[in-house]
């Protein structure tokens, strides 16, 4: 299944710091054991930029209907969503079906803007309140699937059991386990005659959170804390908003976003959010957890999905999707940046990785005295050692070549190091030699692998006494930006470069790539300062 363009009608109403081009609510979920932690939880919500909250009052110790539901809805700063989810549909609540249904007709008879029901006794409860529901006060029936995303036309049946129910609005959450099955909630998401609440739970599905304002959501959920969600996979609304840029998406709104595995730990979506926003173009950045590269691109081959960044492990996947590769990045064996180019929808593949390293060692070796001033690269003749074989450790290998290294490669897999080295006309040696690995003073190393990243902070691949045959260590990881390695590095006597110095050097040439601006370098490094 193929999801393609879509698109809708919406109104651009003046909102913050821009125009508004979506109607998409965004609800924050309240989730208290007292009526006071509630109340203040709905403050905070209110000075947070929520349209709604969701009162989950299954959350509440010891809950008195009538008193509570008073105070609640009457007192809430903004629209009130009452749900009282049973455990059968993975809420709290696990008392009678009778009393439930009382309470939530009197939530609205209180004066809730909007009920929660489960489609699962939907039937039951419209029977229950015939003749005395109140005038106001819409009711969405939910259906809710813990453990994956039904086909397209299972979901297009569930929409017409909710519609049957009568329901003013229909509510379908399912569970993502690729990437791939936010395009479904999509898909239906387009086509729903009633006002639809449609979104994929989990980390997989963090797309359809933030892209439902694009395809016509009628609210998303975004919650007070990171953590303290009300689903699996919720953003807070501070991201959903000021991150996200969640008011400024619209139906023409291009999306981008940075392709990997894992990908929470990305900054990229703070650096080119802000910077798109600054320069007002019209696009969003998100993280795009993908197992596999060619079924994301198969599937979201919309002329609305632009441009993408590629980070570990899926540089090299990238570039056999491609339809056209750089001749640099096909002389590197990977790609760091990907265009669908307007005219025939073409996937082009770029690798600007090497650019933004070998500049930024580059910079590091003129600040030390040994290059005496000379023109020419100070990487010319030295020895640069670069630690792995993958998709970055190509391009700096590449680079090196390029400048007059003399490049080794020392990879865990000793054929994969061979094959690249005897691509560059370097030495190959595995890990286990870095250790001893000393044929001269002064040489450079890269670390090009993901070991130190967060979490695994405290790993290294070489051991700190061998440190001090180096002039200068680079590392492309900048979560943290002081890696161990890079730490141990300083404490031996050299230089240190850092993974941030290769991130904004590229990212300076993927936003022009993406927009067609030149890019914001001020502001950009003023993020990626605060963010690291």
């Amino acid at each position: 299944m193929t999801f393609g363009g879509f698109s809708m009608g919406t109104s651009e109403l003046e909102v913050g710091h821009g125009v508004r081009r979506n109607s998409t609510l965004v609800c924050v979920p309240i989730m208290a054991e007292s009526v006071d932690e509630m109340l203040d939880q709905m403050r905070k919500a209110n000075e947070l930029g929520a349209d709604l909250v969701e009162i989950r009052i299954d959350f509440l110790n010891n809950f008195s209907p009538r008193q509570d539901l008073e105070i609640l809805i009457k007192q809430s700063p903004l629209p009130a969503l009452i749900t009282y989810r049973p455990v059968w549909e993975g809420g709290q609540y696990k008392g009678d079906e009778i009393k439930r249904r009382e309470a939530l007709l009197m939530a609205l008879e209180v004066g809730a803007d909007y009920i929660d029901i489960e489609l699962k006794v939907a039937h039951e409860f419209f029977n229950f309140i015939q003749g005395k529901k109140p005038e106001k006060g819409l009711i969405i029936v939910s259906s809710h699937n813990y453990e994956n995303t039904p086909s397209v036309e299972e979901i297009g049946d569930l929409v017409a059991k909710i519609q049957a129910t009568t329901a003013d609005i229909v509510k379908i959450a399912t569970t993502a386990q690729d990437i791939t099955d936010s395009a479904r909630i999509f898909q239906v998401l387009v086509h729903c005659e009633l006002p639809f609440i449609g979104l994929v739970m989990k980390e997989k599905g963090l797309i359809s959170r933030i892209l439902s304002a694009k395809f016509g959501g009628y609210l998303t959920f975004g919650s007070l804390e990171a953590g303290v969600v009300s689903a699996p996979g919720q953003p807070t609304i501070k991201d959903l908003l000021d991150l996200y840029n969640f008011r400024q998406i619209g139906p023409d709104t291009k999306v981008h976003g940075v392709i990997g595995n894992p990908i929470g730990h990305s900054k990229s979506p703070h650096l080119y959010n802000a910077a798109f926003k600054s320069v007002g173009f019209n696009g969003i950045y998100i993280p795009l957890l993908v197992d596999s590269v060619e079924n994301f691109l198969n599937t979201y081959s919309s002329p609305d999905f632009v441009g993408y960044s590629y980070t570990i492990p899926h540089k090299e996947n990238g570039l056999k999707c491609c339809d056209e590769v750089d001749p640099v990045a096909k002389a590197i064996g990977a790609i760091s940046c990907m265009i669908r180019r307007p005219t025939d929808g073409n996937l082009i593949g770029y690798n600007v990785d090497y650019l933004g390293a070998i500049a930024a060692i580059e910079d590091g070796l003129r600040e030390l005295k040994s290059t005496n001033g000379l023109s020419g690269s100070p990487l010319a003749g030295k020895l640069f050692v670069v630690i792995g074989a993958g998709g970055a450790g190509k391009a700096l290998a590449y680079g090196g070549k390029e400048k007059g290294a003399r490049v080794v490669i020392a990879n865990r897999t000793y054929d994969k190091a061979k094959k690249l080295a005897s691509k560059v006309g370097g030495e190959a040696i595995t890990l286990a030699e870095l250790e001893n690995f000393h044929p001269e003073d002064d040489m450079i190393l890269a670390n090009a692998t993901s070991v130190g990243m967060k979490p695994m902070i405290d790993d290294t691949l070489i051991p700190k006494k061998a440190l001090k045959h180096y002039s200068l260590v680079f590392d492309a990881i900048y979560t943290p930006k002081l890696t161990r390695l890079l730490r141990e590095a300083q404490e031996s006597g050299a230089a240190v470069v850092y993974g941030t110095e290769m991130f904004i050097n590229q990212a300076f040439v993927q936003f022009e790539k993406f927009t067609g601006f030149p890019a914001p370098k001020q502001l950009m490094w003023d993020v990626l300062a605060r963010n690291t």
